[in-house]
């Protein structure tokens, strides 16, 4: 995915409570980042994700491809990367990224995809969802 005018960034710090026995971040808290990442993006493109839901607009993930390339420790600070791409009238693709801070080394790749589904969970086109995939301001 090339979305180089989506590309919106996030920086957050590991803490003691998200590393498992061996020091490192659990493979599982990089999810966490991730999704922390996409809502900040919506909020950013003023998307809401509770008024998205209170209006029977539910956004879901459907499938994820992560692929992991160094570890996080306690105390790294680190940022978290996302930009969005219409992939088909129903499906959405949010590329992100995860680099560590001060020196920018990559730590994780990712390709969440999902779609628009109704109240009744039914998958469904949302003409209001186009303003995500505008350029970024």
């Amino acid at each position: 995915m090339d979305m180089h005018n989506q590309l919106f960034k996030l920086e957050f710090e590991v803490r003691d409570y998200e590393c498992d026995m061996e020091g490192i971040v659990n493979n599982a808290e990089y999810m966490h980042y991730l999704e922390h990442t996409r809502h900040a993006f919506l909020h950013h493109k003023g998307f809401e994700f509770a008024a998205l839901i209170q209006k029977g607009i539910n956004l879901v993930v459907i499938r994820s491809e992560v692929n992991y390339v160094y570890p996080l420790r306690s105390g790294d600070k680190f940022y978290a990367t996302a930009g969005i791409e219409r992939i088909s009238k129903l499906r959405f693709g949010f590329a992100q990224a995860i680099f560590r801070l001060p020196d920018d080394k990559p730590i994780l790749k990712a390709t969440i995809f999902g779609t628009s589904l109704n109240a009744e969970g039914q998958p469904k086109y949302f003409n209001e969802l186009e303003g995500l995939f505008l350029p970024q301001t």
